[in-house]
């Protein structure tokens, strides 16, 4: 299985990026995919999520009501669509899947995830 994560660059503050990964080598339109990121120094973090099954969405307080995570299983593909962007969304974005849902303690951590992307650098200038 691999993931390609894409979109990633350099924007300004206020502007918008779509972040796109595609998965080849199986399907995961019962299980889970999501984007996490990690900025310099610290940890990685959850951002977002989407069971197509369990017909759930999950999203970190600090990106709510900016990003939007969307599914594309046709394509076996995951977005995510990131407006009002601020410096502090500056990271490396990592895309995931999961091969089963099991509940929001997992979706929105590490341990729901059975597959990672290699990340794309998204940075937003002030």
């Amino acid at each position: 299985v691999q993931l390609q994560a894409s979109g990633g660059g350099l924007v300004q503050a206020g502007g918008s990026l779509r972040l796109s990964c595609a998965a080849s080598g199986r399907t995961f339109s019962s299980g889970v995919m999501g984007w996490f990121r990690q900025a310099p120094g610290k940890e990685r973090e959850f951002v977002a999520a989407n069971s197509w099954s369990a017909g759930t969405t999950y999203y970190a307080d600090s990106v709510k009501g900016r990003f939007t995570i969307s599914r594309d299983n046709a394509k076996n593909t995951v977005y995510l669509q990131m407006n009002s962007l601020k410096p502090e969304d500056t990271a490396v974005y990592y895309c995931a899947a999961g091969q089963y849902y099991r509940g929001r303690s997992y979706i929105t951590s590490n341990k729901g995830y059975d597959y990672w992307g290699q990340g794309t650098l998204v940075t937003v200038s002030s």
